[in-house]
């Protein structure tokens, strides 16, 4: 388990320290420095050494990390070295692309279960073995197989009500694709994504 001292800002950057390892593996270099890390990923060599410091001692000094060892180790961490089921609520065009999206259908985080309280969508086959759902079945299906990760793919005007019922039936960690600012326990782990915000963030430099 994370450190309680580890701050978010530090968690968020584990994935990408965690993938840029995979690829130096998959080329076949077994060593990498933390000079080499910050090259690849824009990030200062200090700042990766400082942010592993938070999880153990993992590299040695003048000989730099070896690459498989520390890919596994933030992959413990990160509790990715294992699959997370993931219920889907909304079956529109956004939640439709997201089940068939690889690391949803088969990779990692699986959607195994999909639900809309729109009606003329109930039964509708979005993959092989996905097919849309009533809301109101929804705490059964993520009790019954323990999901603990969910996500949003609603309109702003449900978001909160439906991630309120996510958390009732024992999410605990939500992607939320709605435009809103979700009010939830603090237990709960939250991670916004907003594509429209941050094209109009990016428009400013145009």
């Amino acid at each position: 388990m994370p450190p309680k001292d580890a701050p978010d800002i530090v968690v968020r950057r584990l994935p990408y320290y965690m993938r840029a390892l995979a690829q130096a593996a998959e080329r076949d270099q077994t060593v990498v420095s933390s000079q080499e890390l910050g090259a690849w990923l824009g990030v200062s060599p200090a700042q990766i050494r400082k942010d592993l410091s938070y999880f153990g001692e993992f590299g040695k000094q003048g000989l730099g990390y070896e690459v498989a060892y520390l890919r596994d180790q933030l992959r413990a961490i990160l509790r990715a070295d294992r699959d997370w089921q993931v219920v889907l609520v909304g079956a529109g065009a956004l939640g439709t692309a997201l089940a068939h999206y690889p690391v949803f259908t088969y990779g990692q985080f699986p959607i195994v279960a999909v639900f809309d309280n729109d009606p003329a969508k109930h039964d509708r086959r979005l993959r092989e073995d996905l097919v849309v759902q009533p809301v109101a079945g929804m705490e059964q299906a993520i009790c019954d197989r323990g999901i603990r990760v969910g996500i949003l793919a609603v309109p702003a005007g449900a978001a909160q009500e439906v991630a309120e019922g996510l958390v009732a039936c024992g999410i605990e960690a939500i992607l939320n694709y709605a435009p809103i600012r979700l009010s939830l326990p603090e237990h709960v782990r939250v991670q916004d994504i907003d594509p429209v915000a941050v094209l109009q963030s990016m428009t400013y430099y145009l």
